[in-house]
């Protein structure tokens, strides 16, 4: 196997639960997916080492990802709708990410985050990367990516503690 293989292997699931993250919807989080792996190989020569294979295939995922928004002019994010989608319909979710309920209160929390302290949780959470990695993404430092997550994280914990 090559290396794009092998990083597929690796990173698919990561850039499928941060696309379903972002989409709550399967088939599209398959389809952004696809694509995202179907344009890493077609621009591999442009990949320029200056940060890892992993890092650069989240960006490319999460410019594809703008590009579906705008494309479909769809702004809410799985996070936003499960604030309004009846507890029925929550069970398909639940079937997919084994959603229990402290899970659910943390992602109530995580909705209520600005755009840019929303996606530091998610790509941490679901994508899994560094805080190099997510700097990068972010276009701030690897310190800046840290210690955001930590405060976020010790507001989310705060906040669990006193909805329970």
């Amino acid at each position: 196997m090559n290396k794009l293989e092998d990083e597929y292997e690796e990173i698919q699931p990561k850039i499928y639960a941060f696309f379903y993250a972002k989409t709550g919807n399967r088939a599209t989080s398959q389809d952004l997916c696809h694509d995202t792996f179907y344009e890493a190989c077609k621009n591999i020569a442009s990949f320029n080492g200056h940060s890892t294979l992993s890092t650069w295939m989240f960006s490319i995922a999460n410019n594809l990802l703008k590009k579906y928004y705008r494309k479909n002019k769809y702004q809410q994010s799985l996070m936003e709708k499960l604030a309004i989608i009846p507890e029925a319909e929550i069970q398909s979710i639940e079937e997919l990410t084994e959603v229990n309920e402290d899970t659910k209160m943390l992602l109530h929390h995580i909705s209520k985050m600005e755009d840019a302290a929303r996606e530091i949780v998610l790509l941490r959470i679901y994508g899994e990367l560094s805080f190099a990695e997510i700097g990068v993404l972010i276009g701030k430092s690897e310190n800046y990516a840290r210690v955001t997550f930590h405060r976020l994280k010790l507001r989310i914990q705060k906040a669990m503690e006193v909805t329970l």
